[in-house]
């Protein structure tokens, strides 16, 4: 009898425990559901745009709050979560940077993609002293490229913008130009010193930027009116075949030869790696690098096929490991800088699930944003401690952020937000953004 008593007692207690626990956590949810609902339903800034958001608890698989979560939003950067999970799914711990072959006194090599290559915005690594150091006859073999330099929906004019470095088989110097204008003195420094001649002086005043490239060749016109100030730029250079044989000639200090074989191109077996893949994936996503989320998808695609070729990742991805997505991703490049790009918070937050899955949390939160700490949100959503760990997205009237939120509580929840066809100032959205945030910080 007494055994029977305990067991009632105990059943007793289990359930009066286990009511608390769901009524505790209904209080929760209605806690924070109510003054969202208030504020999506009355801001002006959510109501006269388009807002959309949805955060859970992936401990208990459940959805705190959601808001138009199953519409399709332009992500802008948020896509390079999308290519952070195609590198994590494919790329592998280290970046395989060339293909070689040495046959009778010549070293054949093939680029697969690596953006590293004398890239001072990442670690260096010993591909350029593999190059220097060897006593062939170097000759770097075209790799399958069928990539147009600048991505699908990319605004045509910015192609003079630091963000839109083109995309290629063998980046070098992250693709870009770099100008030093030093007080009281005419002439920039340039570096890569071989485009020094390159350089066009003007004294038009309706030049609307400093210095600017021509849209089709590398000729820098510029106007250094203001000798007063020193000033610095990077512009992105005018890709070809030619020009990345005569980069490479300059600076190893020695004859590189071209060849255009698809037989040999097949025949180049041997692998030299660069760099630690999450060293790019930190710098991509801490600074929003558009450079390198490219470059992710040439590589993930060259591994699959032996083609650098953009859609191949996506279509590789879609199909082996994003077929559980709520919806379908509307996905074209790897930066965000595509209008063409459409994805749904729902979607979003699978994806950082999926990411969650395959990165230790301490690391994964590390490569991340944080807010009033680092990153594209260092001087937003501010605190003490951060509690937003996320990737920004941002193109004109276009603001999304996804990520992790860190509660009072201690608990790490996911969520993703996501706007577009707002009027005001992007400042201004932030602000109303941070007290939906808040509100989930403070009170669940």
């Amino acid at each position: 009898m007494k055994n029977c008593s305990y067991l009632r007692f105990s059943l007793k207690a289990i359930i009066l425990f286990s009511t608390i626990i769901i009524f505790g956590s209904c209080s929760s949810t209605r806690k924070i559901s109510k003054p969202l609902d208030k504020i999506f339903e009355e801001s002006p800034v959510f109501t006269q745009g388009f807002a959309g958001f949805m955060v859970v608890d992936p401990e208990e698989n459940k959805t705190l709050y959601s808001h138009n979560e199953e519409k399709y939003f332009t992500p802008a950067s948020n896509t390079k979560l999308f290519s952070f999970y195609a590198g994590l799914k494919i790329l592998g711990d280290s970046i395989l940077a060339l293909q070689y072959r040495i046959h009778n006194d010549t070293l054949y090599f093939k680029a697969t993609g690596d953006p590293s290559f004398l890239n001072e915005d990442l670690p260096g690594s010993e591909v350029f002293e593999f190059l220097k150091q060897t006593d062939n006859h170097l000759a770097y073999v075209a790799p399958t490229f069928t990539e147009k330099h600048q991505g699908p929906g990319w605004a045509w004019d910015d192609y003079n913008a630091y963000y839109s470095a083109e995309r290629t088989a063998f980046p070098i110097y992250g693709n870009m130009v770099g100008f030093e204008f030093e007080k009281n003195k005419e002439f920039p420094v340039v570096s890569p010193a071989i485009f020094r001649d390159s350089l066009v002086s003007s004294k038009d005043s309706l030049i609307s930027s400093r210095l600017r490239r021509d849209i089709v060749k590398n000729r820098f016109t510029f106007n250094n009116q203001k000798k007063d100030s020193e000033f610095s730029q990077v512009v992105p250079f005018k890709y070809s075949s030619e020009i990345l044989v005569n980069l490479l000639s300059d600076t190893l200090q020695k004859p590189v030869s071209f060849i255009q074989n698809s037989a040999l191109n097949k025949k180049l077996n041997n692998t030299i790696y660069s760099i630690p893949s999450d060293s790019i994936y930190k710098r991509m996503l801490k600074v929003s690098d558009n450079f390198i989320a490219e470059q992710i998808l040439l590589m993930a695609a060259n591994k699959v096929s032996d083609t650098l070729k953009s859609d191949i990742a996506i279509d590789y991805m879609k199909e082996n490991h994003l077929k559980d997505l709520p919806d379908e991703p509307m996905w074209y490049d790897g930066s965000g800088l595509s209008r063409y790009n459409l994805f749904t918070p729902r979607s979003m937050v699978k994806l950082l699930q999926k990411i969650k899955a395959e990165v230790p949390q301490e690391e994964l939160l590390d490569m991340l944003p944080a807010g009033g700490h680092s990153g594209t949100i260092k001087n937003y959503y501010k605190a003490d401690k951060p509690y937003v760990f996320a990737k920004t997205g941002t193109l004109k009237n276009n603001h999304s952020l996804s990520g992790y939120l860190k509660t009072k509580n201690g608990k790490l929840l996911i969520f993703s937000f996501m706007n577009s066809n707002y009027t005001v100032p992007t400042s201004v959205l932030k602000a109303e953004m941070e007290k939906v945030l808040l509100q989930i910080r403070d009170n669940y």
